[in-house]
């Protein structure tokens, strides 16, 4: 580790002389190699998007809506509020080029406290967590082609949690150990952990492959689904005068337990899937230390990479209403009978696809939903990483994770951090419920940051901006007030998923005190 790292002050100490933290935190790193032009950053940012969900979530958002035009109506909304919101990091981006991103544009507008609590939050769960998520996504679709691969083929089964309620939640339930499931994941983890260790180009390269790949799947499932995928009796029940069923405003909307909400509610309800499907855009500000002319290529990925895969997502959804009925019967023996709605295991672009090509569909989509969540894992170590390494290096986490590798100068220590981590929430089977949690977070910590635009821009007026938000102060405002519904009408309706990622935040906050005492503690004093 360079021993000229400077860190930012702690809360309450003396600052030391020389340049202030704001002209140290609007300077690129220079201590981290500059791999990333435009094409890599913008395959960052859209393969850091593109998982299994677009593949899936439609099914339970068909359920929650009930209707063609709001299955759009919600992908739309997720569309307008993720280009908003990168949009407006792309102003945060290029004035503060510096790795961690997100984690640094909240330390900075709102103070470390908050910049703290997004750094824990995702590292304990929202990062960590997906990748855990995504790599046990792999292996149970590996287990297609090598049905030895299964969550009930045990090599150390240690324990079942039993199940138990708190409230409205129901936790535990999960089971403890290593499947051959499991052990995938965790390979794909340490193998995409090592890769990485040897240069951001070499990540960067294995990150444009598999996002042109998965692309590519997803352009081929929108282009195959135009002239073959059509069916006439989905078409019928899904376009024309049908399409706008249950949409209007005064329509209520049963979600769950005889429960009846306004349209505006329901399609509140409906972006758990939607926005987390599209979520992880901003993993590319966390690289930004190592983006070539960060002010041009940090907005510029942003706008081109959310752009072009919120539109790949509603393009699949026509699609999907193009080739299976939106209503279906849990009961159903077809494809079409089942509709979107109860595709089997929520599968719909499988069900979409087996109707195209028959039983060797699931077989297509098995392979792309592989390349797409390795490709998604890779993305999310890269990035991730990057966020510890600047926490370290503020002194709110451990000092070694500052470390950058000698020879390939990427922060070695913080990948495997993150590595072991993550493989210990594949063994421990809880990363599903962690999942559940964290959108309700994740959506706090946007308005945090969008928020902090606006107090940047009052605070620091004179601060170089190469690039300014388009539509401020009105879109990111908007985006604000969106976002704060959602997240109320989660709280009030969903309250099983957004309580548990509202604890697992505040828990940060005594953790962030005890750290900046302990760093104060080993300052040298004057």
């Amino acid at each position: 580790m360079s021993t000229d790292v400077q860190r930012s002050s702690p809360p309450g100490s003396r600052k030391p002389p020389g340049p202030s933290d704001w002209e140290r935190h609007t300077h690129q790193d220079t201590e981290l190699v500059k791999g990333l032009g435009l094409t890599s950053a913008t395959m960052l940012v859209m393969g850091s998007m593109i998982g299994s969900g677009i593949f899936i979530v439609s099914a339970e958002i068909s359920r929650e809506t009930q209707s063609p035009a709001l299955l759009i109506g919600a992908w739309l909304i997720t569309g307008f509020l993720t280009i908003v919101g990168a949009l407006s990091y792309g102003e945060l981006a290029a004035m503060m080029p510096r790795a961690g991103g997100q984690y640094v544009y909240l330390r900075e507008s709102l103070g470390p406290l908050w910049g703290f609590l997004y750094g824990w939050t995702l590292f304990l769960v929202i990062q960590t967590g997906t990748i855990a998520a995504v790599g046990v996504a792999f292996g149970k679709f590996f287990g297609i082609f090598w049905p030895a691969i299964s969550s009930s083929n045990w090599i150390l089964h240690l324990w079942k949690v039993p199940k138990f309620a708190i409230g409205p939640m129901m936790l535990g339930g999960m089971d403890v150990g290593l499947n051959t499931q499991n052990f995938v994941a965790i390979l794909v983890v340490v193998v995409l952990s090592v890769i990485n260790i040897f240069g951001v180009k070499t990540g960067a390269f294995i990150q444009n492959v598999f996002t042109a790949a998965k692309v590519s799947a997803l352009l081929g499932l929108v282009i195959f689904g135009i002239f073959l995928g059509r069916n006439a009796t989905a078409v019928a029940a899904n376009f024309g005068a049908n399409f706008w069923h249950n949409s209007s405003l005064g329509t209520l909307h049963d979600v769950g337990g005889g429960v009846l909400v306004s349209t505006l509610t329901a399609l509140a309800i409906a972006q758990v899937g939607s926005l987390f499907s599209a979520d992880a855009w901003n993993n590319v500000t966390f690289t930004a230390g190592e983006v070539k002319n960060p002010n041009r290529n940090l907005p510029l990925s942003l706008a081109l990479g959310t752009g072009v895969v919120i539109a790949l997502y509603i393009g699949c959804n026509f699609i999907y209403l193009g080739a299976l009925p939106l209503a279906g019967n849990p009961a159903g023996t077809t494809l079409v009978e089942r509709g979107i709605q109860y595709a089997r295991e929520d599968r719909v672009a499988t069900a979409v696809i087996t109707q195209m090509f028959g039983s060797s569909g699931g077989k297509l989509m098995a392979l792309a939903i592989m390349i797409s969540g390795f490709g998604c894992c890779n993305g999310l170590i890269l990035a991730g990483a990057r966020v510890y390494y600047a926490m370290a290096k503020d002194g709110l986490f451990f000092r070694s994770v500052a470390r950058l590798h000698p020879q390939h100068k990427t922060p070695v220590v913080s990948l495997m951090v993150q590595m072991v981590w993550t493989c210990i929430l594949c063994i421990s089977g809880s990363y599903g419920q962690l999942l559940d949690y964290i959108i309700f977070a994740v959506l706090v910590f946007y308005i945090l940051t969008i928020a902090g635009l606006f107090v940047l821009r009052r605070t620091h007026p004179e601060a170089e901006r190469p690039y300014k938000a388009i539509g401020y102060p009105v879109l990111p405002a908007i985006y604000i007030v969106m976002a704060l519904f959602i997240d109320v009408v989660l709280l009030r309706y969903k309250p099983q998923y957004t309580w548990p990622g509202l604890f697992i935040v505040l828990l940060g906050i005594p953790v962030y005190y005890l750290w900046s005492l302990r760093t104060q503690q080993r300052q040298p004093r004057a």
